[in-house]
């Protein structure tokens, strides 16, 4: 069984509202709110991620379901599942299969994904998930030869361990005749990346200061959410932004449900979410230490994105 999204927050937040520094991850970022809040980032002119990866899927869809030849597509981290729609519609162009498993930590972005769909593709079949797509991979059904996407430079949310470990979870639960389809941000310069996390209209930093409205919502907490203000700083040598709410003021807090006293020193962080950014040979090779060998790559540093099509290595015996 999935566990609840509220017990998930109340074991990060009693880890991370301790720790030094304070950190909570980026998936409790998508309640309702969170989640619209995102998709119009997406739309805003600083963010060029969902315009270059649609732009590519609408050129190489048809290839990677060629080599794909999927029954089904595993979306980790589906979203709104508009760019998925390309490749939904390229499986079916091709009679490869009309089954569709988004997996999600957002009850709102799953049921949403399967309302759209379902209206303009009355073909296609959804098996939405809640969960989280780092533990809860192994517990989506299997139907047949599968496409697993992860789109949107997602895995740009974890550090090189976790990504390290999440690919080789990722590996693992591939048949051999799986294909696995990554999307991932490329190096910018350092203002267009800062900017696209620090827009004009300041839509990211009401996303970002929103997981301070879910904390008290869902923990009986007290955080004052005008006592803090969204930070995005590009960090050249680690090649990530890293997203932080700062403290502009000493703040004393409480989340009843917790039973935690919660202390920010003015100017302290809290560390909301890391954006790393790729280069293709890097992720080749941290895709190759996970035992997946890249097949196919669209777009790169013309498009400052790239999508990756890789399976797993070592056939049915690995």
């Amino acid at each position: 069984m999935l566990r609840a999204p509220r017990e998930e927050l109340a074991d990060d937040a009693r880890q991370g509202l301790i720790s030094t520094p304070k950190h909570l991850p980026p998936k409790h970022l998508y309640d309702a709110r969170g989640s619209e809040l995102f998709e119009v980032i997406t739309q805003l002119p600083e963010y060029p991620v969902t315009r270059a990866e649609t732009a590519i899927l609408e050129d190489a869809a048809d290839a990677i379901v060629a080599a794909a030849q999927p029954d089904e597509l595993l979306e980790l981290g589906s979203g709104s599942s508009r760019k998925t729609r390309l490749l939904l519609e390229a499986m079916h162009r091709q009679g490869t299969g009309d089954r569709y498993a988004p997996l999600d930590v957002s009850v709102a972005a799953v049921e949403q994904a399967a309302a759209e769909l379902a209206v303009d593709h009355p073909w296609l079949e959804v098996r939405g998930a809640i969960g989280d797509f780092s533990r809860d991979l192994g517990k989506v059904p299997r139907d047949g030869r599968r496409l697993v996407a992860f789109l949107g430079s997602t895995i740009g949310n974890l550090l090189p361990p976790a990504r390290a470990e999440l690919l080789t979870a990722i590996a693992d639960s591939m048949a051999p005749e799986d294909r696995f389809l990554l999307g991932v941000d490329l190096v910018k310069p350092r203002d267009v990346l800062e900017a696209a996390y620090d827009d004009a209209a300041g839509v990211t930093a009401a996303f970002t200061t929103n997981l301070l409205v879910i904390l008290n919502r869902e923990l009986a907490g007290d955080l004052p959410v005008d006592a803090f203000v969204h930070r995005a700083r590009w960090d050249a040598e680690a090649e990530h932004v890293e997203l932080t709410l700062e403290a502009t003021r000493e703040v004393h807090a409480r989340l009843e449900r917790l039973d935690l006293d919660v202390h920010f020193a003015a100017g302290e962080h809290l560390l909301v979410e890391h954006s790393c950014k790729f280069r293709v040979p890097g992720i080749r090779a941290e895709l190759a230490a996970a035992g997946l060998e890249v097949e196919q790559v669209h777009g790169g540093d013309t498009h400052g994105f790239a999508l990756l099509l890789a399976r797993r290595t070592g056939g049915a015996d690995r």
